[in-house]
């Protein structure tokens, strides 16, 4: 069932088995999996079902480096569905590579093996909505599928494994008819959590403080509490509650927030093929039951290991949308209506930098020149994005010149310096806010500028074509965009040492006896992969620990 919370008396307390801080895809994931299990849920929601103004000013905080970052407000949703109303839908699993301990990747390694969420990826992927768990071309189709580039088996690459796209799913929306069904779910919307209060010997949580926005305070006693809130305001929860522990909860060796990374992003290089353009294809295959799934170029385990780089793969690109140059009469309309394009997608699609003068006209000469192109690009846009219940994932434009940029997409290693704090500010609750410094590493270019060497180099041993791109202008190329956007990962993080970890192998604040913590917050490493398949597959995961361990204290 649904509550309102502006709705309660001034001050309420709620009882429950597990309340769970978070209506995003964590949170609704463990409501869903726990609604059969006799327990009484409580899922605290800071938003309602729509965007509000005043509630996502509550992530309002600084960032170190404007640079590097995108204000803390952004590319998250404070209300039902969190930031699954916005994101982009692509899913991949985990490589079993990223739970390894690998001494070229500094702080890698889970206290957990990729069999131990194997199990939980097929569910999570039908969750997404994203089809079948089958991330090859083997295992997706039965059916001959296009290759990237006809004849190029790179040594060093993959080029069979699949990247998946949700709808993409809105979970608030999907899942919002089932917890309304579900007797045993309350999920209370415009809840604040503002504080996690603990025992006076540290070891369990007693209870959750929520406040709205209208003056209702009230609090959630329960058996088991779940941080599910987000890489950034998980640490910030924790951080803040600091009546019984004066640096935060989880905080001992001041761990809460460090290690915080995104992903290494960017488009870079030109890369000519020397095949027919039919011979090339870097578009979308549709599965039987019309998931859109897409190839890329992956490195290899083996060569990760030889080459002592972090995981990471690319996919043939668009040259840069803001250059002219492109010739391309739908990349130039693109241009021209950035202002339409939400903060989101703009910042990746188009350089921030001050442009030529003339760039407006020759964009519009493109359009002008190819305008049946450009017409086409758009009824393909409204039809298969704006108006399909399935979108099409991304924009892909065919080169008539047999010529692509790379677009990259690599893990970052853990670093300690790499962190958000707070600050001296307050929100409306007297919550201190978030001071975000977000670092990369050297080793974090020097993986991607490896990789694009290898790849170079393949392709020059097959004959397939040749890529060129300045050694020197990588680092300038995979952090023109900073962090890459919603992607914050590892600010509570897994491991089998408090001192340098939050949460042990089963979510579980060390220290801490009830309180879990679920999402891409718990992540050690960050993977080549986006991280929502992961956080929906950890978060089944921690619906099976939160069963067990009410059965055993049943008995």
């Amino acid at each position: 069932m649904f509550e309102d919370a502006n709705e309660y008396s001034p001050q309420v307390s709620l009882q429950a088995d597990v309340c769970v801080v978070g209506g995003g895809a964590a949170g609704i994931t463990l409501a869903l999996a726990l609604i059969d299990s006799g327990l009484r849920i409580v899922l605290l929601e800071s938003g309602g079902f729509k965007a509000d103004a005043r509630t996502q000013a509550l992530y309002a905080g600084h960032v170190a480096d404007e640079r590097l970052h995108s204000p803390p407000d952004r590319y998250r949703q404070r209300r039902f569905g969190g930031t699954t109303t916005i994101w982009g839908g692509r899913c991949v699993p985990f490589d079993p590579v990223d739970f390894e301990v690998r001494n070229h990747v500094p702080f890698s390694g889970w206290p957990l093996t990729y069999s131990d969420l194997e199990s939980y990826y097929p569910h999570a992927n039908t969750l997404c909505e994203a089809g079948a768990f089958a991330y090859t071309i083997a295992e997706a189709f039965d059916r001959p599928i296009r290759p990237m580039i006809d004849g190029f088996t790179p040594p060093n690459f993959s080029t069979d494994t699949l990247e998946r796209f949700s709808c993409p799913t809105d979970f608030g929306s999907r899942y919002r008819k089932q917890l309304a069904d579900a007797h045993n779910v309350r999920v209370v919307l415009h809840a604040n959590v503002t504080e996690l209060c603990l025992t006076d010997d540290t070891r369990r949580v007693t209870k959750a403080k929520f406040a709205t926005l209208t003056g209702v305070t009230g609090e959630v006693t329960a058996e088991r509490f779940v941080v599910a809130a987000g890489g950034l305001e998980t640490a910030r929860l924790l951080l803040a509650s600091r009546d019984s522990h004066g640096t935060g909860i989880g905080n001992r060796y001041d761990v809460v927030g460090r290690y915080y990374m995104c992903h290494i992003a960017g488009t870079i290089g030109s890369l000519r093929i020397n095949r027919p353009t039919e011979a090339v294809w870097h578009g979308y295959e549709q599965t039987d039951d019309g998931v859109y799934c897409r190839r890329r170029f992956a490195v290899r385990t083996e060569a990760q290991h030889r080459e002592r780089i972090a995981n990471v793969v690319a996919r043939l690109h668009h040259p840069r949308i803001t250059d002219p140059g492109h010739g391309n009469a739908a990349l130039s309309a693109l241009y021209l209506a950035r202002f339409l394009i939400p903060y989101e997608y703009a910042k990746r699609l188009f350089d921030e930098n001050p442009t030529p003068p003339g760039t407006w006209l020759r964009h519009a000469g493109n359009v002008v020149t190819g305008f049946m192109e450009a017409i086409g690009f758009a009824i393909h846009m409204l039809r298969d994005r704006l108006l399909a219940k399935r979108k099409f994932p991304s924009i892909i434009v065919r080169s008539r010149a047999n010529t692509y940029s790379l677009d990259v997409h690599a893990e970052q290693e853990p670093n300690p310096a790499s962190r958000v704090t707070l600050n001296d500010s307050l929100d409306e609750f007297g919550m201190p806010r978030l001071t975000i410094d977000w670092r990369y590493t050297p080793g974090d270019i020097r993986s991607v500028r490896r990789m694009l060497e290898l790849l170079a180099a393949d392709l020059v041993t097959s004959g397939a074509g040749q890529f060129t791109f300045d050694p020197d202008s990588v680092e300038a190329e995979m952090t023109r965009y900073g962090a890459y956007g919603g992607h914050h990962i590892g600010t509570a993080r897994m491991g089998t040492d408090p001192r340098t970890s939050v949460v042990d192998a089963t979510c579980r604040v060390h220290d801490v006896d009830n309180l879990y913590i679920a999402g891409a917050a718990v992540f050690p490493t960050s993977s080549q992969a986006n991280p929502t398949l992961t956080i929906v597959a950890l978060a089944l995961r921690l619906a099976t620990t939160l069963r067990e361990a009410s059965s055993a204290a049943a008995r």
